[in-house]
């Protein structure tokens, strides 16, 4: 029942899943390789004068370049590039910038050993010892200030001779037939219109409906209970480690360490600095009104009536002391 199962979801996956009815197709214009040279032996190379760390390989009669780490090699008017000496070549779209300080006539040179009416004594340089060594030359101008490149008595040619001499061989290299033929290649090639790839469009497959299995329900069968035993309680045996012996520990005395004087330092004394004497201005007198007070109204007085000098009334004098002339009479 179980394969029956199985082998019907395999089939209606078979039948839905889409299966693509035609392939992409890419258009593209294939770029021919140059043709391959045969060395008997890794080639020795020599360095070209006014430039820039330019190797160059004097043995054969096609263009071989190093610089830069790369081989380099022009063919029909484009360039192409490659870690190898001897295979890897890929093409490479525009022209290297080193190409318009190499010399044309760098062949003939080397044939006279003569660079410009200067004796030109090079120096040929394994494919081995260029791998090694060409890092180290450019980054510490090696060729260029040993005996000027190996010409005897030269003086490099200043910088705006070498310019105009970079733009006068970037015309004459434009001017080549392969490289115009190559020129014209390209422009076609951008004027041709693109190719639309046709878009395909996938078939829905109807929907199959997956048979529905039933699966026959199984009795469920009573799990006999069992039933854990309790184990008896094992008491473990106490041990009394033994009791370790106190260690008097010997007494430390702290030496007291010398009072030390601290030097005082007297703070320089700052100058008195006088203070601006504030003036206070006189606030004017303000004049405060003058308050009249109302006139109290004059009292008449008690007139007392003066006694006439001689005629003094006599004060009766007090029943219980006796008068002052009746005391000496009685004494």
């Amino acid at each position: 029942m179980k394969k029956l199962f199985f082998g019907t979801i395999l089939l209606a996956l078979a039948i839905v899943l889409p299966v693509p009815a035609m392939t992409e197709v890419n258009i593209s214009i294939q770029i021919p390789l140059p043709p391959m040279i045969v060395f008997e032996q890794p080639p020795a190379v020599i360095v070209v004068p006014d430039t820039d760390d330019v190797y160059v390989v004097p043995d054969v009669d096609v263009d071989i370049f190093f610089w830069n780490g790369w081989w380099w090699r022009p063919w029909e008017g484009r360039w192409y590039r490659s870690r190898y000496y001897n295979r890897g070549w890929a093409y490479y779209r525009n022209v290297p910038s080193f190409y318009f300080d190499v010399d044309p006539g760098w062949r003939g040179y080397y044939r006279e050993r003569n660079w410009y009416g200067h004796r030109w004594d090079y120096e040929r340089i394994p494919e081995r010892r260029l791998q090694q060594n060409w890092q180290s030359w450019h980054s510490s101008r090696h060729w260029e200030s040993r005996n000027t490149w190996g010409v005897q008595g030269y003086q490099p040619r200043p910088l705006p001779q070498r310019q105009e001499l970079r733009q006068q061989r970037q015309e004459q290299y434009r001017q080549r037939p392969e490289v115009q033929r190559h020129q014209e290649q390209i422009q076609e090639k951008q004027r041709q219109p693109e190719v639309r790839r046709p878009q395909v469009q996938q078939q829905r497959q109807p929907d199959v409906q997956r048979p529905q299995v039933q699966q026959s329900r199984q009795p469920e069968v009573p799990r006999p209970e069992v039933r854990q035993q309790r184990q008896p309680d094992v008491q473990r045996p106490q041990v009394q480690q033994p009791r370790q012996p106190e260690v008097p520990r010997p007494a430390v005395r702290q030496q007291r360490q010398p009072d030390v004087q601290r030097p005082q330092v007297q703070q320089p004394r700052q100058p008195e600095v006088p203070r601006p004497e504030v003036r206070q201005q006189r606030q004017p007198e303000v004049q405060r009104p003058q308050m009249q007070q109302p006139r109290q109204p004059e009292v008449p007085r008690p007139q007392v009536q003066r006694q006439p000098q001689g005629e003094s009334k006599r004060q009766p004098s007090s029943p219980g002391r006796p008068e002052e002339g009746e005391a000496e009479h009685r004494r």
